[in-house]
C-alpha cells in the first residue's frame, strides 16, 4: 500500500475513534470537567450506578435492543431463505429492491410514517398504544433488511445441492434447512443479529416518534438532558457500552476464524 494510503487511512480512523477515545479518557477525570484532566479517578463510575433514571433507561435500551434483533434475526432469516428460492429473477430483483428501501430511506421519514401509523391504530382502537410495543415493532421493522442483507451473501456462497441431498437421505424441507443449510449460513445470521442489536440499542430518530411516556431509551433520556447539561457519568457509560460492543466483535470475529480454520482442516 502507498503511503499517501495508510495516511488517508489514518486520518479516517483518527476521525472515527479519536472522538471515543476522549470520551473514554475523560471518564476517567476526577472533576466534571471536559477540558482539563485533574486527576484518575473511578468517581463517575460510581455516580452511573447511583442514577436510577440511567440505569433504568439503560435496560430499557438492552431490553428492547435484544428483543428486537432476536426476532428480526428470525424473520430476516426466513425471508432471506425465501428471497432466496424464489424462481424468477424479476421477481426476487423487485423484492429485494423493495427490501433495501427502508435502508436507503432517511430515518425521519421512517419514524413519522411509523408515528402515523400507530396514531392511527390508536384513534381507531381507542387506546393508548405507544409504549414498549409499538417501539419494539419500529426496530424490528428497519431491522430486517439488514438481517436480510447480512444473510443473503451466505446464502449464494452455500452449496446448492446440500439441502437436496438432505432431502434424498429423508429429511423433510423444514429439517433439511436446519440440518443442513443452518450452519453454513449461520455466521451471516450472527452478523445480522449483532448488526440489528448495535442498530436499535444506537436509535434515537425512529425511536423518538414511536415512544411513550411509559418507556424511554437511553438515547432519548440522553437527549432530554442536552437541554440542560449531559453530566460526566454518561462518558463512563459510554465507555461500558463501546468495551461491550467491542468485546462482542471481538469474540464474533474469533469465532469466524475459529470456524474457517475448521473448514479449512475438514477439507484437507
Amino acid at each position: 500500500m502507498k503511503i499517501s494510503g495508510k495516511i488517508y487511512i489514518g486520518i479516517i480512523f483518527a476521525m472515527l475513534y479519536i472522538p471515543i477515545l476522549v470520551i473514554i479518557f475523560f471518564s476517567f477525570n476526577s472533576s466534571n470537567s471536559m477540558a482539563v484532566f485533574s486527576g484518575f479517578s473511578l468517581k463517575w463510575y460510581g455516580e452511573l450506578f447511583k442514577n436510577d433514571k440511567a440505569i433504568d433507561a439503560l435496560v430499557n435500551s438492552l431490553m428492547l435492543a435484544v428483543s428486537s434483533s432476536l426476532i428480526a434475526t428470525v424473520l430476516g432469516t426466513a425471508a432471506a431463505v425465501g428471497i432466496y428460492n424464489i424462481k424468477s429473477k424479476r421477481a426476487k430483483t423487485a423484492v429485494m429492491t423493495v427490501t433495501n428501501i427502508p435502508m436507503m430511506n432517511p430515518d425521519i421519514v421512517t419514524g413519522v410514517s411509523i408515528m402515523l401509523l400507530f396514531a392511527f391504530a390508536a384513534t381507531l382502537l381507542k387506546l393508548e398504544i405507544f409504549g414498549f410495543f409499538t417501539m419494539l415493532i419500529a426496530h424490528i421493522t428497519f431491522n430486517l433488511p439488514y438481517v436480510i442483507l447480512c444473510v443473503m451473501p451466505k446464502l449464494k456462497q452455500m452449496d446448492k445441492n446440500l439441502p437436496e441431498a438432505a432431502m434424498d437421505l429423508g429429511c423433510t424441507p423444514l429439517q433439511a434447512f436446519f440440518k443442513a443449510e443452518f450452519f453454513e449460513i449461520l455466521p451471516g445470521i450472527a452478523t445480522g443479529m449483532l448488526m440489528a442489536f448495535t442498530l436499535s440499542l444506537d436509535d434515537f430518530v425512529i425511536s423518538y416518534f414511536a415512544a411513550g411516556e411509559s418507556f424511554q431509551t437511553l438515547p432519548i433520556y440522553i437527549y432530554s438532558m442536552t437541554k440542560r447539561r449531559v453530566l460526566p457519568d454518561m462518558n463512563a457509560l459510554f465507555s461500558v457500552i463501546f468495551i461491550v460492543i467491542f468485546a462482542l466483535l471481538l469474540i464474533r470475529n474469533l469465532m469466524t476464524k475459529d470456524s474457517s480454520n475448521v473448514k479449512k482442516a475438514v477439507n484437507r
